[in-house]
């Protein structure tokens, strides 16, 4: 096998093709392809075929014929002087193409050319049609004027109302005097005034102890043993009792409980964490504090 003959083989196997495929594409015959890959170039009818043959034999398998016959001319055998002048016989291979059909193209051209115009005529018609089935208001037609004609019903003036003028009444002064006498042992002495008829009121705004005594709170004199209120109260609670003697009232946080006497509240700080301890007397029954 020639050099040049095996180059082709190779390229041809590369792409997978055969003898056969190559006789099909080139319309060669197969006995030259094989002589050509050989190197037997005497099978060929002459030796001008020969460079024709393989100059399309390189472009059929992909290689640059030119180039190839350049690198190989002297492997290749000269043509004879009787074919000196004779036009090179040109053998196009024919390629693999796929071919295009354009018909479709053209039937979707005019489909389209056509339906332009339809659908133009189709949105008139559709606008037209709502048109006419609009009512005369929407079209901006003025309606019928009738015959009949009502004579207005004289109108009845009402007599104005008077304006009342809302009588605002005063808030009630209270009919209580709460005097702070002193403060003495951590807790705070008041002197309450009229003596009778009064209430104590603590609102609880949050979870906190309360007690509450009769008389001012010293040990050793009933404090544990006359128990008005004695125990942990919830969230938004309220407790009254009724001020007809001396009571001691003591909170376990300020800031969680308003004390209030008929009303008057009684000023403790509000200070968080801080206890209240207070001492309410009667005037006509008030004692001294201890």
């Amino acid at each position: 096998m020639s050099d040049l003959g095996a180059l082709l083989r190779k390229a041809r196997e590369q792409r997978g093709y055969s003898l056969d495929d190559i006789q099909e594409t080139t319309k060669i015959r197969k006995r030259y392809l094989e002589a050509i890959e050989t190197g037997d170039y005497k099978v060929l009818p002459g030796s001008f075929y020969v460079r024709a043959f393989v100059k399309t034999y390189a472009e059929t398998v992909g290689l640059d014929a030119e180039e190839v016959l350049r690198l190989y001319q002297k492997e290749l055998p000269k043509a004879a002087t009787s074919e000196v002048g004779t036009a090179e016989p040109r053998i196009k291979p024919k390629r693999r193409s796929v071919q295009h059909n354009d018909r479709w193209g053209k039937v979707a051209v005019s489909l389209l050319m056509w339906a332009f115009p339809i659908l133009i005529a189709a949105v008139i018609y559709v606008y037209y049609s709502n048109t006419k089935d609009s009512n005369p208001e929407e079209l901006g037609t003025p309606p019928p004027i009738t015959s009949d004609t009502t004579t207005p019903s004289p109108s009845i003036s009402e007599t104005p109302t008077p304006s009342i003028t809302p009588t605002i009444t005063p808030p009630p002064t209270p009919n209580v005097s709460v005097q702070l006498v002193e403060t003495k042992g951590g807790k705070q002495y008041y002197s309450v005034s009229p003596g009778t008829g009064h209430k104590i009121q603590v609102d609880v705004s949050g979870y906190v102890w309360i007690g509450v005594y009769p008389g001012n709170g010293a040990k050793g004199k009933g404090l544990l043993n006359k128990t008005v209120l004695d125990k942990d109260v919830p969230t938004n609670s309220t407790f009254s009792f009724p001020l007809d003697q001396q009571l001691f009232v003591n909170v376990g946080s300020a800031d969680k409980a308003v004390v209030s006497i008929d009303g008057v509240t009684i000023e403790d700080g509000d200070k968080a964490g801080q206890p209240i301890r207070m001492v309410f007397t009667p005037a006509e029954g008030e004692t001294s504090a201890q």
